[in-house]
């Protein structure tokens, strides 16, 4: 099921906190997509100042981002089940290598000054079909380079990595944009890309072949029906969509607030992302330093809403360093819900349904932020950044004192489904039972 490297370290080298780099093939992809995500945010960040310099609109920001992210939506479903049926590792050697290939074709046309909105628009839209593979396989792909008992740290040691690099790739990109252009951070996250697929070329993967019967079709319907009958999954996933939807469209507005509301141009929006990446990193190592489940069903409902009500207090500020500082909150906080949603659900799932549930997960995490940003760049051209901002955080915040009161009554089946998996992986009756969250 899951590889650990003959090779890997003793469990005693590493701190808790650090416990799934124990295993060789999670350090080659930990340091690999470390060196990666730092290109990708700066490539984010450089794409959104780009489109706004271009064309001053709110609502072509968020058609821009709706293109990028409306095939995770499409064909999510498709790539949970090729990630269920073939080579993991595969797959997301091809889809790096693809997103590689893209990031060079946009370095090139805008270092060239001939850059289009609408070739941004169809560059993204290919982003995003590569995405809806990458994701769901890189997700299911973590318990094939960890344990099952190091599945947990795992998911929080890439939410570490992730936001560490959000707090880096934005600020390097606010001063590279405005230095010598967006081009060139193009042009970085393309060379990035060399890192993680020679990683994942240095692996050495001992994943049995899982059996998945039926048609393709079959497979697909078959994740959907494992999310909805599972009310504990069914219910992190619709909050999950219900934020994305409504709460983080925020990031794609962003250029706004710097720019007409703070005043501070591309140095500024540097601040205020690499701000909410900081956050985000200081969540995601608060979840690196939990041992167990207990209590995370709580710290998603209590995260969700403190979200909501830090995306509102932002939407009033008016002045930058008040604005940079109420990111961090929010950064963290979201970061808190997305990734304790995330470990969750892994941890309730069969090896056999990972890849098909996690493209769910896909859909609900990713899928949904392109309806959300293109309706908050229509609403934002309407009654203006601030106001959109501040509605969403409403909203934010009312779905998870909502999903806080639903929890207690879903506890008990959550308990079950996570036995019910941690003993598949092998573990006698007693030992999974104390393992297992009692009050989450």
């Amino acid at each position: 099921m899951a590889d650990i490297a003959p090779d890997a370290p003793p469990r005693s080298k590493w701190p808790s906190a650090l416990r799934a780099l124990r295993h060789r093939n999670y350090q080659l992809f930990f340091s690999g997509q470390l060196i990666s995500l730092v290109g990708t945010w700066m490539d984010q960040v450089a794409e959104s100042w780009l489109v706004y310099r271009l064309t001053g609109s709110a609502l072509l920001l968020g058609t821009v981002a709706f293109a990028s992210q409306i095939p995770v939506f499409l064909m999510a479903p498709i790539g949970g089940a090729v990630a269920d049926r073939y080579n993991r590792r595969t797959i997301l050697v091809t889809t790096q290598s693809c997103m590689m290939v893209l990031a060079f074709i946009l370095a090139g046309l805008t270092l060239t000054h001939r850059i289009k909105v609408w070739e941004l628009m169809v560059l993204a839209a290919l982003l995003g079909v590569v995405n809806a593979f990458d994701i769901p396989a890189r997700q299911a792909f973590l318990v094939d380079m960890v344990s099952r008992d190091d599945l947990v740290n795992a998911i929080a040691l890439n939410s570490s990595m992730f936001n560490g690099a959000r707090v880096v790739g934005p600020a390097v990109a606010g001063i590279v944009v405005a230095a010598i252009g967006e081009g060139w951070c193009f042009f970085a996250n393309a060379v990035s890309f060399i890192a993680v697929i020679t990683g994942l070329l240095m692996m050495r993967i001992q994943r049995p072949r899982l059996s998945i019967e039926g048609s393709p079709l079959e497979n697909i319907i078959e994740g959907f029906k494992f999310v909805i009958k599972n009310r504990p999954i069914h219910a992190l996933m619709i909050l999950l969509g219900l934020v994305s939807f409504t709460a983080m469209p925020y990031a794609v507005l962003m250029p706004i607030f710097a720019e007409d509301i703070l005043h501070g141009g591309a140095t500024a929006l540097g601040l205020l992302m690499g701000c909410s990446g900081l956050g985000a990193l200081g969540g995601a190592i608060t979840l690196a330093m939990k041992k167990s489940l207990r209590g995370l069903g709580r710290w998603v409902a209590v995260a969700c809403s403190s979200f909501g009500v830090a995306l509102i207090a932002f939407s009033f500020s008016r002045v930058m360093w008040l604005s940079a500082l109420l990111l961090v909150p929010a950064g963290f906080f979201v970061m808190v819900q997305m990734a304790s949603s995330n470990t969750l659900i892994q941890s309730m799932v069969p090896d056999q349904l990972r890849g098909r549930v996690m493209a769910v997960y896909s859909m609900m995490f990713m899928g949904m932020a392109p309806f959300g940003a293109l309706l908050a760049g229509s609403v934002a051209h309407k009654i203006g950044a601030p106001w959109t901002v501040a509605m969403g955080g409403i909203i934010g915040a009312v779905g998870g004192v909502l999903f806080g009161l639903k929890w207690p009554a879903l506890r008990p089946a959550a308990r079950e489904l996570v036995i019910a998996q941690q003993m598949t992986g092998g573990a006698p009756a007693q030992e999974m039972t104390a393992r297992v969250f009692s009050k989450s």
